[in-house]
């Protein structure tokens, strides 16, 4: 799926900046060890910014000296937003997961799109975000 081909979230600054500055409890799916991808350094910057992060990858059991579950299932709830980096044919299964931990929000990173996933988390009353960066976002709107 191209960028292009991927509908909007239609959601507002308002409605990011909401989610941004009252979700502070982050499980995040794939995050990587490797400190030059965007899965290692957007939920660093996140961390940096006084987010919790709970890292989510089967691969591993610490990166930044956090420990690492190996499934949505294991991290301690409240979660307050599931940010997936995960190839887009690969989300509908941690949408699964997320729909039984009940976080407020679902976030599809950058490029990221599941048109099924989305409309999963959204029939449990759980607001999805896609195609775009966390950090981006929090950086365009709350650290400004």
């Amino acid at each position: 799926m191209m960028m292009t081909d991927i509908p909007t979230d239609g959601l507002s600054d308002a409605e990011l900046l909401e989610i941004l500055r009252s979700s502070k409890r982050v499980a995040v799916v794939g995050m990587s060890r490797d400190e030059s991808k965007p899965a290692h350094y957007v939920p660093r910057y996140l961390f940096d910014h006084g987010y919790t992060i709970y890292p989510v990858n089967p691969m591993t059991d610490s990166i930044l000296s956090l420990k690492v579950y190996k499934s949505l299932l294991e991290v301690p709830r409240p979660i307050d937003i599931v940010d997936v980096f995960r190839p887009s044919d690969q989300v509908y299964r941690v949408a699964v997961e997320a729909v039984s931990v009940g976080p407020r929000v679902f976030w599809l990173q950058e490029g990221i799109y599941n048109e099924d996933a989305v409309r999963l988390v959204k029939s449990k009353g759980i607001r999805a975000v896609w195609n775009r960066c966390m950090m981006r976002e929090h950086a365009r709107l709350v650290s400004k």
